[in-house]
């Protein structure tokens, strides 16, 4: 029998496939870092291709009007593309107005979501941080694993059985105390918050979970199939737990998003419009460090006039891949997993 630790690592870093610092970039990495990274590599490309190519840039950047061309369609896509963001982030946020009816409902099933997992982990009142809360979930994941090895314990299962409940609980229990660890002291807004959640894998928990209790349905004493019971339905409530604080923090980037493409646009607005008025690079013959000034000047402010889509591009790709990591809810494993264990129970 194969068991969980073996079917599917733990912590997102574990199961991401392919070179972690791509992970790094992609999720932990500040996001005015990655902003500086791109344009990083936009200024370089520039320089790069304006001194491979054959032609001097200076020749180049004078025969027609390329600077001017440039210029007035990065004007164009600016004010364009930063309208467009700043309608849709509005129109993602729009979706917390509503009438006192739509209101009262949410709140109504918010209350019920929080007695449910106060219910869950044994406590009056479940904590109202958002880091706090999940602690608590997933504290109360270990604390009902730690139940179900007690019934184990106490009770003479066939040796394979036992093995494998074994392996699982302490699989539970381990990634619950790492999780947890990671939770303590975070404050909502952070990417750690989401971070650790991520680091949670119920879901091949929830699955492996439901496949004990049907599959040995006959041999698990009325103890330890409740106590299972118990696991399992705590970990339920984890999934959307994850996901309304995953929601909630997307729009807090989406906020941060319009706020910050507000700060750059003007810049970079400032930027493209005085290069197309007084940047004549005829005007700009001299070198510097071996390099022509003015690929020097034109590397510069096409950098600077394309800071508000280097911004967007950072924000994007932290989202994008936050979401194709968590696309189901439950019990389902989109990425690809050794599926021996099915075949084992079958």
């Amino acid at each position: 029998m194969t068991s969980d630790s073996e079917e599917s690592s733990d912590t997102m870093r574990e199961r991401a496939a392919g070179d972690t610092r791509l992970l790094w970039f992609l999720l932990d990495a500040d996001r005015w870092l990655v902003t500086a990274i791109l344009s990083g590599i936009l200024f370089c490309g520039v320089l790069a291709v304006g001194l491979l190519h054959p032609i001097p840039a200076l020749t180049l950047l004078t025969r027609g009007d390329p600077v001017e061309t440039l210029f007035q369609a990065l004007i164009t896509g600016t004010i364009t593309a930063v309208t467009l963001v700043l309608t849709l982030s509005q129109l993602v946020l729009s979706q917390e107005l509503g009438a006192v009816g739509d209101q009262r409902e949410r709140m109504d099933g918010s209350m019920q979501f929080r007695a449910d997992a106060a219910d869950a982990v044994d406590t009056p009142v479940s904590p109202a941080e958002p880091s706090a809360f999940l602690r608590s979930l997933v504290r109360g994941t270990a604390e009902r694993a730690e139940t179900v090895q007690a019934a184990v314990d106490k009770t003479a299962l066939d040796d394979d059985l036992t093995e494998l409940l074994t392996q699982y609980l302490e699989d539970v229990r381990t990634n619950a105390d790492s999780v947890t660890d990671q939770l303590e002291g975070r404050s909502f807004g952070e990417f750690d918050v989401v971070k650790a959640a991520l680091n949670y894998n119920y879901s091949w928990k929830l699955y492996v979970g439901r496949r004990i209790r049907e599959a040995y349905a006959d041999e698990l004493t009325d103890d330890i199939d409740d106590s299972l019971a118990e696991l399992v339905e705590t970990l339920e409530l984890f999934g959307p737990a994850r996901e309304h604080f995953k929601t909630l923090y997307f729009q807090w980037e989406l906020s941060d998003l319009s706020r910050t493409l507000l700060y750059v646009a003007i810049p970079a607005l400032t930027v493209a419009v005085t290069s197309l008025l007084f940047l004549d690079a005829r005007d700009i013959v001299g070198v510097t460090a071996g390099v022509p000034d003015v690929l020097w000047i034109m590397a510069a402010t096409t950098t600077a006039s394309v800071l508000p889509f280097t911004v967007l591009l950072s924000y994007i790709l932290r989202i994008v891949t936050i979401t194709k990591r968590t696309l189901a809810i439950g019990p389902f494993i989109l990425r690809e997993t050794d599926r021996s264990v099915d075949v084992d129970w079958e």
